[in-house]
């Protein structure tokens, strides 16, 4: 099969311009002039910008054991229906958790034939399973998750210091990739306990100094193992600092946030409103403009976080306990997958920052952390995943292809609507097309 696409406007890993993307096989053959096109080319509208398929490295598929969270099927149209090519599946919260060989094999086994977009998967690392994240890695993980607190979900408990310095131990013998939920347990033990429908009280009983705490845990762990390590959901900009000083110093410790903790405001949340639940909580105005600014540059020119990514974490509407609006009771965690490009590009629009930033962090750089060469940019050789992208278009958060779309983004404007997604060449229209992805990419 062959596709040329050509817009007035393309990102491209040099930047932006008029360009004929040409593909063959479901890969980038060429990038041309605009007008260097044979017959049948499909041309983007005046008001379309050819982007990248991004790659969404922190999602939650839940699938086998909580489908009815949300599954491979509604995940992956959810995916394709925002742009997003390729998921990277956390290993948690199916049942039984990502941690072991045959629990992968289970995985991928369910995954099979059901996924729009190209699926990759994470491993977890967990008190007891060391002798496993070897096994993980030579299957094609893209590298393993641990917990630094209490996960919410008894089948995948945290790592104590020890447990943690042994995984990366581990890790580092092959450089493998440890992520980590970074909040500490003890910090927040300290805290007020969760309650009510005041999201102050539940602010309250997540500091900001549980995030800096363990984040401290995890690099000095890091810098003493020579590991990789990797930073997840950062809401806290108390914590660039550390982080900063610990790129500086050599630290291969990496950082994403989320479109949530970019867009919302912890003084705009609603009492009572359990959509807006996760875990770290979305904070203050300062906070977001902190990791607004950590995205763009850091000391030398070099931004201290390196990606966006959505950490799609949905479940039933019961669970969120909308009935009652109590924070303390409702399950921790955003629905946003379909919605993360224009969340995103609303709040970076508004900054004056451009679509090529936008695209490195929600594809070039989620697609190098996952150790997907294929994927994060329109360029010869690479997978052709391509968006038709509309960012001057407004909408009205309405129906999500979600399992389950209880999300804060309900009724919410955002500017750019993604209007066609191509999957390695072809159209994707919500159909099987996806593949499942080792590390690598095979």
């Amino acid at each position: 099969m062959s596709l040329v696409v050509r817009a007035r406007r393309v990102v491209l890993p040099d930047g932006e311009r008029a360009a004929a993307v040409h593909t063959e096989d479901g890969v980038v053959a060429a990038v041309s002039g605009f007008d260097d096109v044979p017959a049948g080319a499909v041309t983007l509208a005046d008001d379309e910008v050819l982007l990248p398929g991004l790659v969404d490295s922190h999602v939650h598929v839940n699938e086998p054991g909580r489908t009815e969270w949300e599954g491979f099927a509604t995940a992956t149209r959810a995916a394709a229906a925002g742009g997003i090519t390729t998921i990277v599946d956390m290993p948690l919260n199916s049942v039984p958790a990502t941690t072991t060989l045959e629990a992968l094999r289970a995985k991928r086994e369910v995954a099979a034939g059901q996924v729009a977009v190209d699926v990759a998967f994470w491993g977890g690392a967990v008190p007891g399973n060391v002798e496993q994240l070897r096994p993980m890695h030579e299957a094609g993980v893209v590298g393993v998750k641990c917990f630094l607190l209490d996960s919410g979900v008894p089948e995948f408990p945290p790592l104590d210091d020890a447990g943690l310095r042994a995984a990366l131990a581990e890790l580092a013998s092959f450089d493998g990739l440890l992520v980590a939920h970074a909040e500490d347990e003890e910090v927040i033990g300290a805290a007020p306990e969760p309650g009510g429908a005041s999201y102050a009280a539940f602010l309250a009983s997540r500091p900001p100094a549980a995030e800096e705490t363990a984040i401290g845990r995890l690099v000095s762990a890091t810098r003493d193992t020579g590991a990789r390590s990797h930073v997840v959901h950062l809401a806290d900009g108390g914590a660039l600092p550390l982080l900063r000083a610990a790129r500086a110093g050599g630290v291969r410790v990496t950082v994403e946030t989320c479109p949530h903790y970019l867009t919302f405001a912890a003084e705009d949340v609603p009492d009572g409103d359990t959509a807006f639940k996760c875990c770290p909580p979305i904070r203050e105005s300062a906070h977001r403009e902190a990791l607004w600014a950590a995205l763009e540059a850091g000391d030398g020119g070099q931004p201290v976080i390196d990606m966006v990514v959505s950490d799609h974490s949905p479940c039933t509407p019961e669970l969120k306990r909308l009935d009652v609006g109590d924070f303390g009771l409702a399950w921790g965690g955003i629905a946003g997958l379909q919605v993360a490009l224009p969340a995103v590009w609303t709040g970076a629009r508004a900054r004056g920052i451009g679509l090529a930033e936008v695209a490195r962090w929600m594809s070039a750089a989620p697609a190098r952390l996952a150790g997907l060469p294929g994927k994060g940019a329109i360029a010869v050789g690479k997978d052709a995943d391509l968006v038709a992208f509309a960012p001057e278009e407004r909408f009205t958060v309405g129906r999500l292809e979600h399992r389950n779309p209880v999300t804060p983004y309900a009724g919410r404007e955002l500017t750019g609507v993604v209007r066609r997604t191509w999957l390695r060449g072809q159209e994707a229209d919500g159909s099987p097309l996806g593949r499942l992805l080792d590390r690598g990419g095979r």
